[in-house]
């Protein structure tokens, strides 16, 4: 039962410290927060969300929803209405572990979806693996086609990066990147990033 206050608390932080270093003239980057399955059927997502926007004073369009392919099956009808609501809102909203949970790609032109999250399962053994070059490549092309962003989770190596950035793959992230930081970690490495 802890999931919901937890996620909460998440939800404020990171959107209270993402407009601290937007404020401090740091990159305008998005910030993504997961939400459970519990906390998607169980909360006012929309209205929790607007409010935490509303007191962190962050632009909606710097905050991005992530659910996994589970949350959309579990009632459809639900989803779509907090998944248009979120959008109206202006928030973005990404599918995490694209490609480990249900076949059916129906709820991918059903659902107002901004971006597919690659699953690490598929990336943590390219570009050795021909099977999973193909899944990726097809991922992004498929993304690409319905003119959904694309992001490779779990990238660790030059070679993997590489790949990715070969296929098309909008974006990335994994320990090939940065290894997981602290706040003030991660306010010096985006001063240090090029303009």
């Amino acid at each position: 039962g802890l999931i919901a206050p937890i996620g909460r608390w998440v939800m404020h932080e990171a959107c209270r410290q993402l407009k601290a270093w937007h404020d401090a003239g740091l990159h305008a980057v998005p910030v993504a927060v997961n939400l459970s399955a519990l906390e998607f059927r169980q909360r006012d997502v929309p209205r929790e969300i607007a409010n935490v926007l509303l007191q962190t004073g962050l632009e909606p369009r710097f905050l991005e929803i992530e659910i996994t392919e589970s949350v959309l099956m579990q009632d459809a009808d639900q989803a779509r209405e907090t998944l248009g609501a979120l959008r109206a809102l202006g928030v973005g909203i990404s599918i995490d572990d694209f490609g480990t949970g249900y076949s059916s790609l129906a709820y991918l032109k059903r659902y107002p979806i901004d971006k597919l999250k690659i699953d690490r399962s598929f990336v943590m053994d390219t570009p050795g693996s021909d099977d999973d070059v193909a899944i990726v490549t097809a991922i992004v092309q498929l993304g690409r086609s319905l003119q959904l962003r694309t992001v490779a989770e779990g990238v660790e190596t030059p070679e993997q990066l590489a790949l990715l950035r070969q296929l098309g793959c909008d974006l990335a992230q994994g320990y090939g990147i940065s290894r997981p930081m602290d706040g003030a970690r991660a306010r010096r490495w985006m001063q240090d990033l090029p303009a």
